[in-house]
C-alpha cells in the first residue's frame, strides 16, 4: 500500500483525530472553570445590533464599539434607518471608529441587502449571512453564536492563535480553521469553545507574551510544553 505523505499508518489519522478531539473536551472543561461567564465583549440587545458592532469591530476595540453603541442605536432602531440617513450623516455618527468611511458604505449596503433580501429579519445561517455585503463566516457566526444561541465556531485572530498553539490546527486560513475546529469540538460546545477560547486568548495567551506558567491548559497545549 502507498502511504500518503505525513501518515505513518492506516490508522494513524483517525487515532490523531480521535486525540484532538479529547483534548477538546478537556479543554473545554478546563477553561470553564477560569472564565464561567464566557460571552463576546460587544454589548447588545438584538441580532441586528450585534450585526452592526461585528461591522464597526474590524480592526478596532470592542470597549471603543461598546462606548459608541450608547447613541447609535438610540438613533438607529433597525436597517430602514440605516438606508434612509445619508452617507455622510453616517459618517459623522461613526467617525470615532477606525475606517468609519468605509464601514458606513458597508452598513449601508449590508441593510440595503437585509431589507431585499430577508424583509430586514436577520437570517439564522452562515450561507444566508454571508451573501450580505461587509458579513464574511466570522461575522456570520459571532451572530448566530451570540444572539441566536445556536452552534457556532467564531474565528477571530484570538480564537486563530489558540487554536494554532494548542495544536488544534495548522491553517491559516480563518474559513479553514473554523471547518478543522468543527470536527474537532463536539457540536454543542461550539459556540461555548468559541467563547472560551477568546477570552483565553485576550486574557492570558495573548499575542506576544503569553502567560504560560498560569495557563490551566499547558498540559494539553503543544506550545506551551514548547516554551516551558
Amino acid at each position: 500500500m502507498v502511504q500518503r505523505k505525513g501518515e505513518g499508518s492506516r490508522g494513524e489519522a483517525p487515532e490523531r483525530a480521535r486525540g484532538l478531539r479529547e483534548r477538546a473536551k478537556k479543554v473545554i472543561e478546563k477553561l470553564r472553570e477560569l472564565y464561567p461567564d464566557a460571552r463576546l465583549e460587544l454589548e447588545f440587545d438584538n441580532a441586528f445590533q450585534l450585526l452592526i458592532e461585528a461591522i464597526l469591530a474590524a480592526q478596532e476595540s470592542d470597549k471603543k464599539v461598546n462606548e459608541l453603541r450608547k447613541e447609535l442605536f438610540k438613533k438607529y432602531k433597525g436597517p430602514e434607518d440605516f438606508v434612509r440617513v445619508p452617507l455622510d450623516e453616517l459618517e459623522r455618527d461613526i467617525s470615532s471608529i477606525n475606517f468609519y468611511r468605509r464601514k458606513a458604505k458597508l452598513i449601508k449596503k449590508c441593510c440595503e441587502a437585509l431589507i431585499k433580501e430577508f424583509g430586514g429579519e436577520i437570517p439564522r445561517s452562515v450561507e444566508e449571512m454571508v451573501k450580505l455585503p461587509g458579513v464574511g463566516r466570522k461575522t456570520a457566526n459571532m451572530v448566530l453564536g451570540g444572539a441566536f444561541g445556536l452552534p457556532a465556531i467564531i474565528v477571530d485572530r484570538h480564537v486563530l492563535r489558540v487554536s494554532q498553539r494548542i495544536g488544534f490546527t495548522k491553517e491559516k486560513d480563518p474559513d479553514k480553521v473554523e471547518f478543522e475546529l468543527m470536527d474537532i469540538v463536539p457540536k454543542e460546545h461550539w459556540t461555548t469553545f468559541s467563547f472560551l477560547l477568546l477570552n483565553h486568548g485576550k486574557n492570558v495567551c495573548t499575542a506576544k507574551n503569553p502567560r504560560c506558567e498560569e495557563c490551566p491548559i499547558c498540559e494539553l497545549c503543544e506550545s506551551c510544553k514548547v516554551r516551558l
